[in-house]
């Protein structure tokens, strides 16, 4: 325990402010004298008018206060809630980067180990014990950052930001460059570029040591579950050698709620790749799911330095913070003095923090997105397309690159089955490395998962990001970097790539441009991409059978005069297009393949991500879109089915497209995922339909994860639940409460658990 000198103590000044609490029913008011008052909210809210010079309170969660006192965002001024206020969870996030705290007084005070409150008055009280907790915890922090991220904030109008000042130890002379505090990408540690590691090798793992393994993971005071014993028997034969190409020694596990999934499939997995000094990928459906496994795994790991080395969470690019685009939003707000500095610095000391860099569902707190703003959030994630690679200055402490570099040496890796799809489906993301080993939890969305990634969609949206990834920002409203500012160096001693480059920048103006929902929806797209959509909008407007908000579809065949012929137009200008691709990506591969004269490098990372880049493009992306639009003047196809929509959202139109989809996702998903592998475990607890015969049930499991397109049929297993679900649940549906009424369905939800004693 950490103990705060008597002089630090000294410079802990909370602020002399009133407490607000904010319930559904009741407002409480605590003045800086302990007096406590009951307000309605309209009372409440015309002591925080600033019109009428109003008070600033102290109070936990003020989107969450502004919101039951239904006073308006005001977006991003200071008072970015409504009401200017002293936000706890602000202060928790400056003090305590990177960690979790419920965000309500209660789980506050739980997670600074304060006694929590019993109800509203107390948790008034609370809030002033907590913002003293807070404060108390800065006066030992020594580092000269962290006075300068709260020197930023300061200058910015955080409210906390005197107190916080005020509680840190005096700051050293000196003088420091300006905005010093917010450039957090200098304070971070450079990835090392490690060998590759050797292929796995391939001894198996028997039934009974996946029972051992099982029963030390559980430890000794463990309540058996010999059900949960079977299931980490019966997995543990996906671990076994492959024996012929293309047939991957598969496993389909259905077993009950109860049994214990994760740690059976954890404990085989984990013994192969211990064996095998190989990698064995985890993938689920849900976040959820992903991050409750990557907990379940501190009982393989529970030293957090191995568990970090050993296991790694893989997610999508977009979910992570890029350290260019944070850098560009830290010279705006320090260019023109915004507000939006305090809430900078904030995420500068998560970044100080962070395990990972993942914004969603990792270690930085969902409150947090909300009470700085889930737009400016997402403006700071790595957005597809944007991406500079080797090229951006921030590279060698990208937080996605470390992810990646990783997975390659961890033992699990957990990720998600649309992030293994891509990757199936692309060949690589960001690793051209193909995992061998898979369990896919949640196995009975695999279908959806497929059918979202092996699916073909040429909208207006898709191709306006296809050109800004090829032209870059065109209008000056976005940072977008097209080829020419991102490889235009590579190419410039080189006439063939040049030209190459030329070509490309010139077929790209097929693709829809600014504007073109507009020209769109006025039927008078430009030549190109927005006149063929333009037909497809008029198309699915004549033969849709409703209308509705939220979109509208229509059959591809047979078309409306004209839909053909401009297809095989555009057609025709993305295999322009393709090809220009193709020979810039065979001019920039040149040099990957001079043995005489290699790259450096840092120079071949960026060559492979520019070749990688351009190759997907015009093998993948292109090539799938002329072969839709050529085919739509053919028959249909025995295993893919066509149709056209017209997206909304509250009567917006945002998107026209033209679809492929797979009428059975499984197949290539078999093709393109298991077929490759040379092991995997399909499981879930609802994998068959409770048909009656059990062969049939079987067979329709395998339809329904793509199993049954194997040259082997995998092997099956069912383990039932331990619990009799059947006699011990109770499903009530509720009629006769309005559904719009907080009130009555809390009340109805609090009786419902106080009957159920927890269990609803």
């Amino acid at each position: 325990m950490n103990t705060v000198p008597d002089a630090a103590l000294e410079r802990v000044l909370v602020p002399r402010v009133p407490a607000l609490v904010a319930g559904f029913r009741e407002v409480l008011w605590l003045s800086p004298e302990g007096e406590i008052e009951a307000l309605s909210p309209e009372e409440a809210r015309a002591r925080l008018d600033p019109v009428h010079g109003g008070e600033t309170p102290m109070v936990c969660h003020a989107r969450a206060v502004a919101r039951r006192l239904d006073i308006p965002s005001k977006g991003w001024a200071r008072d970015w809630a409504g009401f200017a206020a002293f936000d706890l969870l602000e202060l928790f996030a400056f003090v305590r980067p990177a960690q979790f705290c419920v965000p309500t007084p209660r789980g506050l005070a739980e997670a600074l180990g304060l006694m929590p409150p019993k109800d509203m008055a107390e948790a008034c009280v609370a809030l002033a014990t907590a913002a003293r907790a807070l404060l108390q915890d800065l006066a030992n922090e020594t580092g000269p950052d962290i006075r300068a991220v709260a020197e930023i904030a300061e200058r910015a109008g955080w409210p906390w930001g005197p107190a916080v000042l005020a509680a840190l130890p005096p700051a050293e002379t000196g003088a420091q460059r300006r905005g010093v505090g917010l450039r957090a990408w200098e304070r971070l540690d450079e990835w090392q570029e490690r060998a590759p590691p050797p292929p796995p090798g391939n001894d198996p793992v028997g039934a009974d040591e996946a029972r051992h393994r099982l029963a030390a993971l559980l430890g000794e005071d463990a309540e058996p579950r010999p059900q949960q014993a079977d299931y980490a028997a019966a997995v543990a034969a996906a671990f076994a050698p492959r024996q012929r190409p293309d047939e991957p020694q598969a496993v389909l596990a259905e077993a009950g709620t109860g049994v214990g999934k994760t740690l059976g499939y954890i404990a085989p997995a984990s013994l192969w790749a211990e064996r095998n000094q190989g990698t064995v990928w985890i993938s689920t459906f849900t976040r959820n799911l992903q991050s409750q496994i990557a907990g379940e795994l501190d009982r393989l790991y529970p030293d957090p330095v191995q568990k970090r080395r050993r296991v790694v969470v893989r997610k999508g690019r977009e979910n992570f913070l890029c350290l260019l685009n944070y850098e560009e939003a830290v010279r705006a707000a320090l260019g023109r003095a915004s507000p939006g500095a305090a809430q900078l610095s904030l995420i500068a000391r998560w970044i100080g923090a962070t395990a990972a860099g993942d914004l969603v569902a990792g270690d930085f707190p969902g409150w947090l997105a909300e009470l700085i703003g889930r737009g400016r959030i997402n403006a700071l994630a790595d957005r597809r397309g944007e991406c500079i690679h080797a090229a951006c200055p921030h590279f060698r402490r990208c937080f996605v690159e470390k992810n990646v570099r990783a997975a390659r040496h961890a033992r699990l890796v957990v990720a998600n089955h649309a992030l293994v799809m891509a990757q199936a489906a692309l060949g690589g993301l960001d690793d051209a490395s193909v995992p061998t080993r898979y369990v896919f939890d949640e196995g009975h969305h695999l279908l959806e998962a497929a059918d979202a990634a092996f699916s073909v969609r040429l909208s207006g949206q898709e191709g306006r990001e296809l050109r800004r990834w090829l032209l870059g920002a065109e209008t000056g409203r976005s940072r977008a970097r097209g080829l020419q500012r991102r490889i235009g160096d590579l190419v410039e001693a080189d006439e063939e790539a040049s030209a190459a480059l030329l070509e490309t920048l010139v077929a790209a103006r097929v693709l829809p441009a600014d504007g073109w929902h507009q020209r769109v929806g006025e039927g008078r797209g430009l030549p190109g991409a927005e006149s063929f959509l333009a037909l497809v909008r008029q198309q699915v407007m004549a033969r849709a059978l409703g209308d509705s908000p939220y979109g509208i579809e229509a059959e591809a065949r047979p078309p409306i005069d004209g839909l053909v012929e401009a297809g095989v137009r555009l057609a025709a200008g993305f295999d322009r297009l393709a090809g220009a691709l193709r020979r810039l990506s065979a001019a920039l591969r040149r040099p990957l393949e001079d043995a005489e004269n290699p790259p450096e490098p840092g120079m071949r990372q960026r060559l492979e991500a520019a070749v990688r880049g351009l190759e997907r493009r015009a093998d993948m992306q292109l090539a799938a879109w002329s072969r839709l639009l050529r085919d739509l003047a053919e028959p249909p196809g025995p295993d893919t089915v066509e149709w056209l929509a017209l997206d909304r959202s509250d009567n917006a139109e945002t998107d026209v497209a033209v679809n492929r989809n797979w009428i059975d996702p499984g197949k290539p998903f078999a093709l393109a995922v298991a077929q490759p592998a040379h092991g995997l475990v399909v499981t879930s607890a609802t994998l068959t339909d409770g048909e009656a015969d059990a062969e049939v049930a079987w067979r329709a499991a395998e339809a329904a994860t793509g199993l049954r397109h194997l040259p082997r049929s995998p092997e099956g297993a069912r383990i039932a639940s331990p619990f009799d679900y059947a006699a011990q649940t109770r499903i009530f549906i509720v009629t006769d409460i309005p559904r719009d009424d907080i009130g009555q369905i809390a009340a109805g939800f609090a009786s419902l658990m106080s009957a159920a004693k927890g269990g609803a």
